[in-house]
């Protein structure tokens, strides 16, 4: 008669089964674990390679005599994605090379931040200066407008398509006021300044006259400087419509009677047709390679691929 307590036994069983069963599902997340640190490795190394392969036509033709391009997109902005900052940076590339023999602005924005663009117009008349052979072209695609134009003035030549919108000289300053909301809820606004003005068009307190002439008189002054930098660089190519610098926007097939542009040709027949030099290389200062791969790939995806690798964000420029 065996002297085994069946109970006993039963829990020794249970414990075991327990043990492999958890052991089995730490294998199990193990290899999950395993699985997806190769596929981020194998997701990172693609785009590497995509990114590497599309570098290298332009290390190829940087070699050769060629056009340089650099592109202009989206709003201008201090820090943003269009700032002064990177687009002088990629002209001044372009220019150090020897090969380069023309620079084509490739523009799509709807402008923005007027120091930004007179930053880029005032570089783009000093390398006009010291490299007169060099010719700059700016090519409009969707839109080019406001500050974007600003910039586009600073070039020797300008095109767009017959569909791209042009133009908007002028000057935007816009704002909410919150006074009789205010007012209907029985909210009081409490405003201590020191300083008489410096509570300057505060959207929730009632507008002053003084106050309203005064940014009217700030923005006429930089809608004076827009047009001044337009017709320096347009000079007598521009027409005498009235309407040109009243913050219109025009296609491209309306802008050129206007003088606004010299053309309306897509960014190939410019190349192919006005500057007779297709061969190209992009010197478009933008994101560092990691930037780019959070971009594509979401930033919490990039930030574990380079964990994993034990890369710092800040070494992959």
């Amino acid at each position: 008669m065996s002297s085994e307590n069946p109970k006993a036994s039963w829990e020794q069983e249970t414990v075991e089964k327990l043990l492999f069963a958890g052991l089995k599902e730490q294998r199990r997340t193990r290899h999950w674990r395993i699985f997806f640190r190769c596929l981020w490795v194998v997701i990172l190394l693609a785009v590497v390679f995509i990114f590497m392969s599309n570098r290298s036509d332009d290390y190829y033709n940087r070699t050769k005599p060629h056009t340089a391009i650099v592109r202009i997109s989206g709003e201008l902005l201090d820090g943003g994605k269009a700032n002064a900052e990177d687009i002088n940076e990629g002209i001044d590339n372009a220019y150090d090379d020897p090969n380069t023999k023309a620079l084509m602005l490739l523009i799509d924005s709807p402008g923005g931040s007027p120091v930004q663009a007179n930053e880029v117009y005032q570089h783009l008349s000093i390398e006009r200066n010291k490299h007169p052979k060099v010719k700059i072209y700016a090519v409009c695609t969707d839109m080019c407008a406001s500050g974007a134009y600003y910039i586009a003035a600073g070039a020797d030549y300008i095109y767009a398509d017959q569909a791209s919108l042009v133009g908007s000289i002028g000057v935007l300053m816009n704002g909410f006021g919150f006074v009789d909301t205010l007012q209907k809820v029985g909210v009081a606004r409490r405003l201590q300044t020191a300083g008489s003005e410096k509570g300057f068009l505060d959207p929730f307190s009632p507008e002053k006259p003084q106050d309203v002439a005064y940014m009217q008189t700030m923005l006429d002054t930089i809608h004076t400087q827009f047009i001044n930098a337009v017709k320096q660089g347009r000079g007598k190519r521009l027409g005498n419509d009235p309407m040109l610098f009243t913050g219109l926007v025009w296609t491209g097939q309306q802008a050129l009677p206007l003088g606004l542009i010299d053309g309306t040709d897509t960014p190939e027949q410019v190349l192919r047709n006005v500057i007779k030099q297709t061969t190209t290389v992009d010197y478009t200062v933008g994101p560092d390679l990691f930037n780019a791969f959070a971009q594509n790939m979401g930033t919490s995806a990039a930030m574990g691929s380079a964990k994993l690798l034990g890369i710092q964000p800040g070494l992959l420029h």
